[in-house]
């Protein structure tokens, strides 16, 4: 497994992993019809900088690290991560918050904060706390989940 920092030709092998996640509509509060063109703007362009997990040259899974807030706040990131569902279960999603949460340090970052976890996404709760993250809100009905209807959005947050 490689880890590299992400180029603008990437999009084609980022593309296929973040329109099956965010059509699914199960996890991001992006809309589900959202454009090859406003992925690459939403992943590549907006962050500071975003990575790509592949093998055999083929990208696995993808994350992106970025200052939550300005000014008083830049301190703390934010970071999203996808995984491909035919890559999920191999630890890819752990490997990318550990090599994520180093990165922020080496930024100068003293925190970092997930300001909109679906309560709905067990494995990705269970994972950030299992990783450290603590749920330090939570937004009642927040999040339209597609099967389950309303449910609550949680802010998980981690003093690195």
């Amino acid at each position: 497994m490689n880890i590299r920092e992400a180029k603008k030709s990437d999009i084609n092998g980022i593309w296929p992993i973040f329109r099956e996640i965010v059509e699914a509509g199960e996890t991001y509060a992006y809309a589900t019809d959202t454009t090859k063109e406003e992925a690459e703007k939403i992943w590549l362009d907006a962050p500071r900088m975003t990575f790509v997990f592949e093998e055999d040259g083929e990208i696995l899974g993808t994350y992106y690290i970025k200052t939550n807030q300005a000014g008083p706040g830049s301190h703390v990131c934010n970071c999203g991560y996808m995984v491909s569902s035919k890559a999920r279960g191999r630890g890819l999603a752990t490997s990318m918050c550990e090599h994520s949460q180093q990165l922020a340090r080496e930024l100068g970052y003293k925190a970092m904060q997930f300001n909109f976890v679906a309560s709905s996404n067990e494995g990705a709760v269970r994972l950030w706390s299992k990783l450290g993250y603590e749920t330090v809100g939570r937004l009642p009905k927040a999040f339209k989940h597609p099967t389950f209807g309303y449910v609550d959005a949680l802010v998980m947050y981690k003093w690195l």
